[in-house]
C-alpha cells in the first residue's frame, strides 16, 4: 500500500554518536522532539506514553522499543490511545565522513484509519517528521 509508509532521508553535521545521542537521550529528546517525553531508553521492550495536544485534542502517544542497535538503529511501534492502528517507527544511522545519514521511515499509516480520523492522515505524518527532521538539524548545530 503506497500510503501506508513514508521515509526521509536527510544528512547531518555531526558524527553517529551525537545524533545517537540526541535520538536516545529523553533530556535531548525533550528539547527538539516531544517536551511531553517524561523516560526513555533505548532498550527492547521499554515502553512509554505521554499526552501530545493538537488543535484541542488529546493524542496519547503510546511507544514500545521493538529494535535498538546502539549508533545504527532504533526502532519502536508508535501507536494513539483511543485511535486505531499500530506503526513501527525506526531511525537508522550511516556515517558518511564525520557527518550522518539518517534514514527516518513510518509504515504501517493505513492503520491509524485516515478515512475516518484525518489528523492521522499521512500528509500530516510527512508535515510533522518534516518538522522533526529540521527541528533535529537546528538542535544539532546549537552550540
Amino acid at each position: 500500500m503506497e500510503n501506508d509508509k513514508l521515509s526521509i532521508t536527510h544528512t547531518y553535521s555531526a558524527s553517529a554518536e551525537t545524533v545517537w545521542s540526541a535520538l536516545t537521550d529523553v533530556a535531548k529528546m525533550r528539547q527538539w522532539y516531544f517536551p511531553q517525553l517524561e523516560e526513555f531508553r533505548p532498550e527492547k521492550g521499554f515502553q512509554t506514553e505521554f499526552n501530545v495536544q493538537h488543535d484541542g485534542n488529546d493524542f496519547i502517544h503510546i511507544w514500545k522499543v521493538t529494535e535498538a542497535v546502539a549508533l545504527h538503529k532504533i526502532a519502536y511501534e508508535w501507536r494513539y490511545g483511543g485511535f486505531p492502528g499500530n506503526s513501527i517507527l525506526s531511525f537508522e544511522l550511516f556515517p558518511e565522513n564525520g557527518r550522518t545519514k539518517l534514514i527516518l521511515t513510518h509504515t504501517g499509516l493505513d492503520s491509524f484509519e485516515p478515512s475516518r480520523f484525518p489528523a492521522l492522515s499521512k500528509d500530516n505524518f510527512i508535515l510533522g517528521w518534516s518538522h522533526f527532521t529540521a527541528s533535529l538539524d537546528t538542535f544539532l548545530q546549537a552550540p
